[in-house]
C-alpha cells in the first residue's frame, strides 16, 4: 500500500526536476522548484519524518519561493549580449513608502519575542526536554552504538545519520556553487579588462 503512494511521488519528483532543468521561463522554473519542495515534504512525511517535512515545506516551498519571486521582480527584463548591466536595463518603479514593510517587520519581531516568553531558560535542569527524555534513546544508545556514552552523538551519528549526511551534502554543494559563481565573475572581469587593454594598445 505504501508503494502505491511513494512510487507516484518519486515519479513526480523526477519529472519536476527534469522540467526545472529544461524550462527557459524563470518564473515557471521558480514555481516548479516550489512544487518540487512540496513533493519532497510529502515524501518525507510518508517516511515518518514530520520535522524534516515541516522544514522543507516552510523553507523550500514557502520562504525560498517568495525570495526567488522577489528577486525576479528586481531583475532586468532585457539582456545585453556583452553581459554587462546598466541603469537603462532596469525598469523605473515608483518609490514606495518604507512604512508598510517596517510595520510588518516590527509586528513579526514582536510576535517572535512574545513567543519566547513561554520558553524555559537556557540550561534550565527542570525544562521538559531535560526531565522527560525519550527513554528509548537512553536505553538503546549504548547497545546500538557499541557502548558510546554520549546520547547526543548516538542520535546524530546513528539514528539521524542520513539526515546529518544530507545536511552536510547540501552545505557542501552550496559552498561549491558559490565558489564557482565567484570564480566565473572574476574570470569574466579579467577577460574584459584584457580586451580593453588590447583595444587601447591597438
Amino acid at each position: 500500500m505504501m508503494d502505491l503512494i511513494v512510487i507516484p511521488i518519486l515519479a513526480l519528483l523526477a519529472a519536476t526536476a527534469v522540467t526545472v532543468a529544461r524550462i527557459r521561463n524563470l518564473w515557471a522554473a521558480v514555481m516548479f522548484t516550489g512544487i518540487y519542495s512540496f513533493l519532497s515534504a510529502s515524501w518525507m512525511l510518508i517516511l515518518d519524518a514530520p520535522d524534516v517535512a515541516f522544514t522543507e515545506a516552510a523553507v523550500g516551498a514557502g520562504i525560498t519561493t517568495i525570495l526567488m519571486l522577489a528577486t525576479l521582480s528586481l531583475t532586468p527584463r532585457r539582456h545585453r549580449k556583452s553581459g554587462r548591466l546598466s541603469s537603462e536595463d532596469f525598469e523605473e518603479r515608483p518609490s514606495k513608502s518604507p512604512l508598510v514593510p517596517l510595520l510588518i517587520v516590527t509586528i513579526t519581531g514582536c510576535a517572535l519575542v512574545y513567543g519566547t516568553f513561554d520558553m524555559p531558560h537556557f540550561g534550565d535542569p527542570n525544562a521538559p526536554i531535560q526531565v522527560y527524555p525519550q527513554p528509548s534513546f537512553v536505553e538503546k544508545s549504548q547497545p546500538d552504538m557499541h557502548g558510546l556514552p554520549n546520547v547526543v552523538t548516538a542520535v546524530l551519528a546513528s539514528y539521524r545519520g542520513y539526515d546529518t549526511l544530507g545536511e552536510t551534502a547540501v552545505i557542501f554543494t552550496a559552498g561549491i556553487a558559490v565558489l564557482l559563481i565567484l570564480r566565473k565573475n572574476t574570470d569574466d572581469q579579467g577577460t574584459s579588462e584584457s580586451q580593453s587593454v588590447t583595444g587601447e594598445n591597438a
